[in-house]
C-alpha cells in the first residue's frame, strides 16, 4: 500500500523465515561430516593415561559388587546435618564410607597395602591413608586423606572437601598426591548401577560408590520403599583372594547397613 509496511506484511515474513529457519536447522540434522581433531596426550592427562594403562597391564583385577541398604545411614546422616548443620562442616555419605573402611581393614589388612611388583612384596600398613579419587578438569586425580583412622566424621568431610577443593583447583601438592594405601572412587549422582574401577597402583583395592536410588524392596513379608546403593570394588588378585575380598565388602555392607556400629569398638 503505497510503500507502506503493513501487520500483513509483517506476519508473511515472520513465517517464511520460520519456515527457512526449520528448513536450515533439518536440512544441518543429516548433513554429512567429515571433520576429524587430533589432540595431543600430553601434561597431566598423559601421566593420567600410563598410569591407568600401567595398572591395567601389572595388575590382574578382579571386581566384586554388592548392594546395600543405605537407609538408615541417610537417617543419621540427615539428622546429624540438621542438628549440626551451622556449626560443623557437612556430612556427605563419605565421612561415613571413610570410616567403615577404617574399621574393616582392621580385620581385613590385606587389602589395606601395596605390592611392589619387581621385588614381589606386599606391605601392610596399620595407617590408614586414604586416596579419594577427585574428577578435575585437568583429568582423574588421587589426593590423600592422611591417618583416615584418626579422623571423625566431621574432620573427615572437612579435610575431603579441602583436598577436592584444592586438586579442582589445581593448587594440591605433590605430598597431598602421594603415599595412599587404599582409594575410593565416587561418581556421585552419576555413578550409574555397576561400574569396574581400576586399582590406583601399587595399592590393591579400591572401593568403588554407585548411585543411591530409592526403590521398592520386601522387608518383613512388606514392600517399603528404601534408599539403595550398590559398592562396585576391584582388588589385585595376586594378594587378596576371591572370598577375602567379598568378604571385606560385606563387612562394609554390615557397618553401612546399621551405621551405630561405625562408632562401637
Amino acid at each position: 500500500m503505497a510503500g507502506r509496511i503493513t501487520q500483513q506484511d509483517l506476519d508473511a515474513y515472520a513465517g517464511r523465515a520460520g519456515q527457512a529457519t526449520s528448513a536450515t536447522q533439518a536440512d544441518q540434522r543429516y548433513t554429512q561430516r567429515s571433520a576429524e581433531e587430533s589432540i595431543p596426550v600430553i601434561g597431566l592427562r598423559r601421566k593420567i593415561a600410563q598410569k591407568m594403562q600401567e595398572a591395567k597391564r601389572r595388575i590382574p583385577h578382579f571386581t566384586y559388587v554388592e548392594e546395600i541398604d543405605v537407609t538408615e545411614l541417610e537417617a543419621l546422616r540427615t539428622r546429624l546435618n540438621a542438628k549440626y548443620g551451622t556449626q560443623r562442616p557437612r556430612l556427605t555419605l563419605m565421612p561415613f564410607l571413610v570410616r567403615a573402611v577404617v574399621l574393616a581393614v582392621r580385620e581385613f589388612p590385606q587389602v589395606n597395602a601395596r605390592y611392589d611388583d619387581e621385588g614381589a612384596v606386599v606391605t601392610r600398613y596399620a595407617a590408614v591413608h586414604l586416596g579419594v579419587a577427585t574428577q578435575t578438569d585437568g583429568g582423574l586425580m588421587v589426593p590423600v586423606l592422611r591417618h583416615a583412622e584418626t579422623r571423625d566424621l566431621w574432620a573427615c568431610a572437612a579435610e575431603v572437601l579441602r583436598l577436592s577443593e584444592a586438586a579442582r583447583a589445581g593448587k594440591v601438592t605433590r605430598e597431598e598426591l602421594t603415599g595412599s594405601t587404599i582409594t575410593i572412587t565416587s561418581l556421585g549422582a552419576l555413578g550409574g548401577i555397576v561400574s569396574t574401577p581400576v586399582i590406583n597402583h601399587p595399592e590393591v583395592a579400591i572401593v568403588g560408590v554407585n548411585r543411591m536410588v530409592e526403590r521398592p524392596m520386601i522387608r518383613n513379608g512388606a514392600v517399603v520403599a528404601r534408599q539403595m546403593m550398590n559398592l562396585s570394588s576391584s582388588f589385585d588378585h595376586r594378594v587378596v583372594d576371591g572370598m577375602h575380598g567379598a568378604e571385606f565388602v560385606q563387612l562394609l555392607r554390615g557397618y553401612l547397613e546399621c551405621p551405630a556400629t561405625l562408632f562401637v569398638e
